[in-house]
């Protein structure tokens, strides 16, 4: 561990010098690339330092043990052996946590697809409270939303909205949200006072740059039509909304939330761009089952992965075997808790096979 770390530590250095560069310091790509790369180990460098520091103290007063001393003043060497001890050993587990290979998308921004699955409108009218919840949780982290694409019900849920999710890090936390999100409540639609349940699926997808999923002109169909709303009917008479279709792939994606065409299409296309690179990236996990499995939300899509209880005001998440009766909180956006566990497992868990 200490040998990959004083690697990183020399990276570092190195990537200092390079900032200093004049041909690199000309050159926006490398700079922004070396910048990025000095950013990332940032964190990992400065402990590592603390760590060395803390390490030397703990030697000395060691040593310092070794020599004659005065009652008073040996206890308190012991005293600081004890706690440079302890520190050590957490900064050690830090350190352990920071040497996990990152995700490559953690930092990119995220495009979300919520959908009402079973259980006709209080499905959809729970895709809406999620995509609420979603929103919230962006507004607490300083993320901005943009709604891509959106299929609202007459009662005030959404079959189906796609929307992206700007913000450093949004992925990072959101990727976990994948799969089937269960409910068990009395519906508004139902008069008889019974606990129904119904589901939502979430999809959680990177945004790709260009340069990661080439998409050729001659791949893709686009068809425009009029945007229309609730029910069907058409609320737009010029043809903005825009259909794209990936021939290779059977993708298809529709944007109709601009009022401009142009709009329309760029919106979609990063929609398209998400979604081929999302397939890649599953097939490619494929092959890897062993890794699948170490990672929590990397595995079926259809998994059941949440219950949100309202008689109980419960939310249990499956995949951890976390229960907390916050329901009402986690709605308004206080998703922290259960995303802290979340990530704490797959680190644990990636700690876990690295021993084996």
């Amino acid at each position: 561990m200490f040998d990959r770390l004083q690697a990183v530590e020399d990276r570092y250095e190195k990537l200092n010098e390079l900032l200093s560069d004049p041909d690199v310091v000309s050159d926006p790509k490398k700079l922004r690339e070396y910048s990025k790369e000095q950013s990332d180990i940032e964190e990992t460098v400065q402990v590592y330092r603390e760590y060395k520091t803390v390490k030397k103290e703990w030697q000395e007063a060691k040593q310092l043990l070794e020599e004659k001393l005065e009652p008073d003043m040996r206890e308190m060497v012991k005293e600081e052996v004890e706690e440079l001890e302890k520190r050590i050993e957490q900064l050690e587990e830090t350190l352990k946590i920071l040497l996990i290979p990152k995700d490559p998308n953690d930092d990119k921004n995220v495009i979300m697809e919520i959908r009402g699955a079973a259980g006709g409108d209080e499905a959809a009218l729970f895709a809406g409270d999620l995509f609420r919840m979603y929103s919230k949780y962006a507004e607490s982290q300083g993320w901005k939303i943009d709604v891509i694409e959106a299929h609202p019900t007459g009662l005030g849920g959404y079959k189906e909205i796609i929307f992206m999710i700007n913000g450093k890090g949004a992925y990072s936390k959101l990727k976990f949200e994948n799969g089937a999100h269960r409910v068990q409540r009395v519906p508004e639609t139902e008069s008889g006072g019974r606990i129904h349940t119904s589901t939502a699926t979430v999809a959680c997808l990177p945004e790709a740059e260009e340069v990661e999923v080439e998409i050729y002109e001659k791949d893709i169909r686009v068809d425009t039509f009029a945007s229309s709303g609730p029910g069907g009917q058409s609320v737009n008479t010029t043809m903005s909304a825009v259909r794209l279709t990936h021939i290779p792939t059977g993708i298809v994606v529709s944007c109709q939330d601009e009022k401009s065409q142009i709009k329309n299409k760029e919106k979609a296309m990063k929609v398209l761009r998400a979604r081929i690179y999302d397939k890649f990236q599953q097939e490619a996990q494929a092959e890897y089952d062993a890794t699948r499995k170490s990672a929590v939300g990397t595995g079926d899509r259809s998994e059941r992965i949440r219950t949100y209880n309202f008689p109980q005001n419960r939310v249990t998440d499956h995949r951890i075997g976390l229960t907390i009766q916050k329901l009402d909180q986690v709605l308004e956006g206080k998703l922290e808790e259960i995303i802290e566990a979340l990530i704490l497992n797959e680190q644990a868990t990636i700690l876990e096979n690295e021993k084996e």
